[in-house]
């Protein structure tokens, strides 16, 4: 008898909010053009890949513009604020979330008065009164994680967020920010993909779904590894590929249905630049990945057999 797939494209819930959005995420680390139409043309089709009933979560951070061949610190939101700018309708359709408290060449800085800078900065460079979802980018360990909740409370309170996140922290740090808070955590935003197993195994994953903070899953392809196999172990492309073949997809598209088999109802936030990736995965991504599945890709991402 056939198990069911583990793997679920239905819409997911970010925390206990009212915000529902698509399995499959935008990240905008890589959107460093300045050419309003063709983003526009790859986020409405990023918009058009969602589920019916489903947002997308748009997800961009302060800093990003210093990569990627940007053109400086706050330059991406600037150019996505262009784009919502350029057919305001685009700003229904998705959950703007954003990220601060990362100032070069600090490099983190989340106290109080920086954090309301980075936040007020954000939003007038989004061209937007309220931001969906707003995250803290890397701890700042010289920080009093009350200090911290006391001025992202302040947000929720006064209506410039809508929920709140946080960004590379560590389970610790997540439950040390939350006692002090009085809005939730909705999310949390780790490193998470078929090479990269750690939210896996650090507790991240166990304590999402423990308090229901829901997982965006940054770098969800390796940086793109997934696809070229530069530096992915053997026996973890051979898995992927021999999956692949038998769902008739490629293996990038089994590395994203990976993430999506996990119960913490996981967005993958993906960089691609490319309008057909989001096409292709929200029509293909609902494969076929059973336990012996995902445990095979478990084990050889690890490189060592399962106990």
């Amino acid at each position: 008898m056939a198990t069911a797939t583990l793997v679920s494209t239905a819409p997911r819930r970010l925390g206990p909010s009212d915000l529902v959005v698509g399995p499959i995420g935008f990240g905008t680390w890589r959107l460093t053009g300045t050419d309003v139409r063709a983003a526009g043309y790859l986020l409405d089709a990023a918009i058009d890949a969602m589920p019916e009933g489903a947002r997308l979560l748009v997800d961009a951070a302060d800093v990003y513009g210093l990569d990627w061949g940007g053109t400086g610190f706050g330059t991406v939101e600037e150019h996505l604020g262009a784009v919502l700018a350029a057919v305001p309708a685009r700003r229904d359709r998705i959950v703007l979330a954003t990220k601060g408290g990362i100032v070069p060449p600090v490099p983190y800085d989340s106290s109080p008065s920086a954090l309301r800078a980075a936040c007020d900065a954000s939003r007038r460079r989004l061209g937007t009164e309220t931001i969906d979802l707003y995250q803290v980018h890397r701890p700042d360990l010289l920080t009093h994680p009350a200090e911290v909740a006391a001025t992202l409370d302040g947000f929720v309170a006064a209506g410039t967020v809508r929920t709140l996140g946080v960004s590379n922290h560590t389970p610790a740090q997540q439950e040390a920010l939350a006692a002090h808070l009085t809005a939730p955590i909705a999310t949390t935003q780790p490193e998470w993909s078929v090479a990269h197993l750690a939210p896996m195994r650090d507790g991240t994953l166990d304590l999402a779904v423990r308090v229901g903070t829901t997982p965006l899953a940054w770098s969800p392809l390796a940086g793109g590894r997934v696809a070229d196999g530069d530096g992915l172990r053997p026996e973890l492309l051979t898995t992927l590929d021999d999956l692949a073949n038998r769902e008739g997809v490629d293996r990038s598209t089994v590395a994203v249905a990976f993430l999506l088999a996990h119960p913490a109802n996981a967005v993958a936030v993906l960089g691609t630049q490319r309008a057909e990736r989001f096409t292709d995965l929200s029509t293909r991504v609902a494969i076929h990945l059973d336990r012996a599945d995902c445990y095979r890709i478990v084990a050889d991402s690890e490189g060592v057999p399962l106990p």
